[in-house]
């Protein structure tokens, strides 16, 4: 069996037999789809009269959106972008190049789109892991400032030197757009995973909102906490999830943007809730690197979103306005703005 196909059927175990993402299919009523983009397996679930044509208008545009925003791909925009350090950009390629800046800017630089260059020292995009020299880590370091990217009329543009890789943001903006097409065909139940992010859109076909699991970074079966989510993403991020190790030392493809070596938190995952799609696949990258002290402050000064963290001892953290939608069968600390 191919990568693809052995991918594809380990989705659809998961999806159909409960694993962390706990919904169910009503035969005749809830169409499926299934795609390979983005790097992971997507699964998309639609209920309505034009479920068919919406999920198929769906697949599309997110084949779309990898073709545009892909940096591994030698035709896309963000490759000739970085080839050409300056290039003209499509209105998606535009309007993220400005949310991947703004959210950078809004974290402090823990969210940067320019970091790709240490990801790529570290050999992560080619899975050709190494170990860099502090020499090799200073010599980019300088290289990592989303502030310098400038989008105007005429295209965009990167600082000398600079390389972007839309990967921590591009998969929130494609279920978003998804979430679009599923509204105006007239969709009101529908779910899609793109890996690690999932969005939802109103209720379950048997009532109720959408039981998203939260994975445990530890790698046990059971779900440390379960999200009840209805016209959200809930969007996680962890060292878990890809790594290598070298000589008993795990070495994750989270980089913090401030040293260009693998983030130090002391999260095991953060877990990002919010209506919008492109924020919380951003910001959960953020809020991992920020650990928990900094991540549960960002959260009490700003808006838009909630958190699940789970700490490196296990413990599960909920921000208040997730109060009433999270089930942790261990127990969970709830995180208050006062």
């Amino acid at each position: 069996m191919g990568r693809r196909a052995a991918a594809l059927a380990g989705v659809l175990a998961f999806a159909l037999t409960g694993g962390c993402i706990l919904w169910s299919l009503q035969e005749n009523k809830t169409h499926t789809r299934t795609l390979f983009a983005m790097d992971t397996v997507m699964l998309f679930t639609a209920q309505g009269p034009q479920a068919p044509e919406a999920l198929e208008e769906a697949l599309a545009e997110v084949r779309r959106l990898d073709a545009l925003l892909s940096a591994q791909s030698p035709g896309s925009e963000i490759s000739r972008l970085n080839d050409g350090g300056r290039a003209p950009v499509s209105e998606d390629t535009a309007r993220l190049l400005k949310a991947a800046a703004e959210i950078g800017a809004e974290t402090g630089g823990l969210y940067d789109c320019t970091v790709y260059p240490l990801m790529e020292l570290w050999g992560f995009p080619t899975k050709a892991y190494r170990i860099p020299q502090a020499e090799e880590i200073a010599a980019l370091l300088p290289l990592v400032d989303g502030a310098q990217i400038r989008v105007t009329d005429d295209g965009a543009a990167l600082g000398e030197g600079q390389r972007i890789d839309l990967g921590g943001i591009a998969k929130g903006y494609a279920s978003a757009r998804v979430m679009e097409i599923f509204r105006a065909r007239g969709v009101q139940s529908a779910m899609v995973t793109l890996g690690g992010n999932v969005q939802t859109l109103g209720e379950r076909p048997e009532g109720g909102g959408w039981r998203i699991g939260v994975q445990d970074p530890l790698g046990g079966e059971a779900c440390p906490a379960v999200i009840e989510a209805k016209d959200v993403a809930v969007v996680t991020s962890g060292g878990y999830q890809r790594y290598f190790e070298e000589d008993g030392k795990r070495y994750i493809h989270i980089l913090d943007p401030r040293t260009g070596a693998p983030a130090e938190s002391d999260l095991l995952s953060a877990t990002v809730v919010s209506p919008d799609g492109t924020l919380a696949d951003a910001l959960s990258t953020a809020v991992f690197v920020m650990g928990l002290e900094d991540a549960a402050a960002y959260w009490r000064t700003h808006e838009g979103f909630e958190l699940v963290l789970i700490a490196e001892d296990g413990t599960v953290y909920v921000t208040e306005g997730l109060e009433r939608a999270v089930q942790a069968p261990a127990g969970r600390t709830v995180l208050r703005k006062e």
